[in-house]
């Protein structure tokens, strides 16, 4: 309610400083000084939304939708699907960013297609260590500034830090990494033992 009543530079500049932790995080640091980035990221800020979660709470859940992205200021959680810590500074739910970005088209009138029916689901479960203060950003309003900035996000610097430069990312793609060189080991394992039965007739 102050905020409302001040001027809007003001106010532009009140909510930087507050959330000065959203540069922190890799997708957005990769977006710099540039005046379109403080642009996206002054977006962020006027939809982020101030929650706290108790010791135990759930914050995501194998199999079920990723409705938003979490900014941990104090405390910490821990991503039992990639056994991944997560502490201040760190955010929870980066991969709605990446789906948003990718799932996102727009018609010739610059209008923001929806596709319905398309929802994102976590693979993962992440529970929450410690009583835990944060931010957070939800999928509508992530839709809505990815539609808005749409080709911004795609820079190949924002892209590499979404793909690359993501704690979580970085953890699926290894693991995944893994699943395929098992497989391709069992191959060729049977490959080999293929071969030497067919030499010993």
């Amino acid at each position: 309610m102050l905020m409302e009543n001040l001027p809007e530079d003001l106010q532009r500049e009140i909510r930087r400083h507050l959330f000065k932790f959203v540069k922190n995080v890799h997708i957005f640091s990769k977006m710099g000084d540039s005046k379109m980035g403080d642009t996206i990221l002054d977006a962020i800020c006027e939809r982020l939304r101030q929650k706290t979660y108790i010791k135990g709470s759930k914050i995501l859940c194998d199999g079920g939708l990723i409705e938003k992205m979490v900014f941990i200021v104090r405390g910490k959680m821990l991503s039992n699907g990639v056994a991944t810590p997560l502490g201040e500074g760190d955010v929870c739910g980066e991969e709605l960013l990446a789906w948003c970005i990718e799932n996102s088209s727009v018609n010739k009138d610059g209008k923001k297609i929806r596709f319905p029916g398309q929802r994102l689901l976590s693979n993962r479960d992440v529970e929450c260590l410690t009583n835990v203060e944060a931010f957070i950003l939800r999928a509508a309003d992530i839709e809505e500034v990815t539609g808005i900035f749409s080709r911004f996000l795609r820079n190949p610097k924002v892209q590499g830090a979404i793909r690359y430069q993501s704690p979580y990312w970085r953890t699926f793609a290894a693991t995944r990494i893994q699943v395929a060189w098992r497989y391709r080991k069992k191959c060729l394992s049977r490959a080999d033992t293929s071969n030497t039965q067919f030499n010993h007739l």
